[in-house]
């Protein structure tokens, strides 16, 4: 399984979207946008779980396409760094 790193999305995108957005290269298993904790706000980027073939495949195709007027930033996602 490959986790994706999808940002500058849309403040409008929904979850939908992007699902329907990386099913065009394979089967999708999740798709979670990251949401301000104190508004409750979209932040502009989010995540998306596809099998590895599949998620390479996406990141070569998507990285850099316009989504809702903006350019997408799409690469495999990186463990989380410690807080200090």
């Amino acid at each position: 399984m490959k986790k994706i790193y999808v940002g500058n999305l849309p403040f409008s995108a929904t979850e939908g979207e992007v699902k329907e957005l990386f099913e065009q290269h394979g089967s999708v298993t999740s798709v979670n946008l990251i949401t301000d904790r104190d508004t409750g706000r979209f932040r502009g980027f989010g995540f998306v779980e596809m099998e590895d073939a599949d998620g390479d495949s996406a990141i070569k195709a998507l990285n850099d396409q316009d989504f809702g007027g903006r350019p997408l930033r799409v690469n495999e996602a990186r463990d989380r760094q410690p807080r200090p």
